[in-house]
């Protein structure tokens, strides 16, 4: 299937799946991109030599095109699009909007810019600075997320830029790849359908509760990090959801610690990521304290299996999937599934009238 997204990245099929802290490593990008998508490293939960690493590994294992998910605002994100550039990578992705100077030098290199992002007027302003593409992502998706649907969020950006849009947030199949493109996407971005695949390195137990859960088993919330959070309902979540205001924060601060010493950063090195996080994402100093709760969180569910201790970010799709195929079997599957549903949307037939319009009488347009 050819679309200004496989064009664009050299892909064979227009499905993306998406850096995911401490689950998108080298082993799930390798396999995603060996099976003709575009396998993306999640590289905000590595060190700098850990990310040089994990690019090297995907290298040995294909051939095919991948990127690397950075955070825009990070002090070493220059030193991170290095790498890329020397790497040879063929993406660069961004949760938050980078620069126009990383752009710039990013498209110098020859690699391929696409920020995710989850407003209209943010993917009008990183197409102005000259992104490839942008993934939009619908309140549906897990993680960070925003209050606008994917089928209303979607078209409103297709409508905006002229760059390719892929769509993320509530897909799983091979009938929402066919909507995205319907919808004028020229591909689709999953998280959760690519966290529930046997090349996921997700402890099992913790696959099993996500394979537990219903399309109502998610929550929106703000306790994790200070911002809007889409994660598995919990017995832990709903204590976050209770706690009181002093709580919260010594609990952040004490998840705060424990991250400065398992990343090896400095008090000072700390204080200036949280100065950089403010003004990036216009947060207060208590948020900024929650945020360093988020990967201490997610590494004891998504690494050390504890589904009791840590958040488990997932998208409302997490109620329509039941098994955990390969990245080759599921995305076989989903060519399947769209080639069968585009048949049978050339099966419909609709009225001349509507096809060719008459000319006369009183239309209303």
């Amino acid at each position: 299937m050819r679309t200004p997204l496989t064009e664009l990245t050299g892909i064979r099929y227009p499905i993306v799946q998406t850096g995911m802290g401490y689950v998108a490593g080298a082993r799930l990008a390798a396999a995603t991109s060996k099976a003709g998508g575009l396998g993306i490293i999640a590289a905000s939960t590595l060190s700098v030599e850990q990310t040089r690493r994990a690019i090297r590994e995907v290298k040995e294992r294909t051939d095919a095109p991948f990127g690397v998910n950075i955070r825009a605002d990070a002090d070493d994100a220059p030193e991170r699009v290095g790498i890329m550039i020397e790497e040879g990578v063929r993406v660069a992705s961004f949760a938050l909007a980078p620069t126009p100077e990383l752009i710039a030098r990013l498209k110098d290199a020859g690699v391929v810019t696409i920020p995710s992002v989850g407003a209209r007027r943010h993917a009008e302003k990183v197409a102005a600075w000259g992104a490839d593409a942008v993934i939009v992502q619908g309140g549906e998706g897990g993680g960070h997320t925003g209050p606008v649907p994917t089928t209303l969020l979607l078209p409103d950006v297709v409508a905006a830029v002229d760059i390719p849009v892929i769509a993320a947030g509530g897909f799983f199949d091979g009938r929402g790849l066919v909507a995205a493109l319907a919808y004028g996407a020229a591909g689709i971005a999953m998280g959760t359908r690519f966290l529930l695949t046997s090349d996921s390195p997700v402890p099992d137990e913790v696959k099993r509760v996500y394979l537990s859960r219903s399309v109502r088993d998610t929550i929106v919330t703000t306790k994790v990090d200070g911002v809007p959070h889409r994660v598995l309902s919990s017995d832990l979540v709903s204590s976050l959801e209770s706690a009181g205001r002093l709580r919260g924060l010594l609990r952040a601060a004490r998840n705060g610690s424990r991250f400065r010493r398992l990343s090896g950063l400095s008090w000072g090195e700390l204080v200036r990521e949280g100065s950089r996080m403010r003004r990036g994402r216009e947060l207060t100093w208590a948020q900024v304290l929650m945020a360093a709760n988020t990967p201490m969180l997610l590494r004891a569910a998504m690494v050390d299996g504890r589904a009791d201790l840590g958040v488990m970010a997932s998208g409302q799709v997490v109620g329509l999937i039941d098994d955990l195929p390969s990245c080759e079997e599921l995305i076989t599957r989903v060519m399947r599934d769209a080639s069968a549903a585009l048949d049978a949307l050339r099966g419909c037939r609709f009225p001349e009238s509507i096809k060719h319009p008459s000319t006369q009488g009183d239309h209303d347009p």
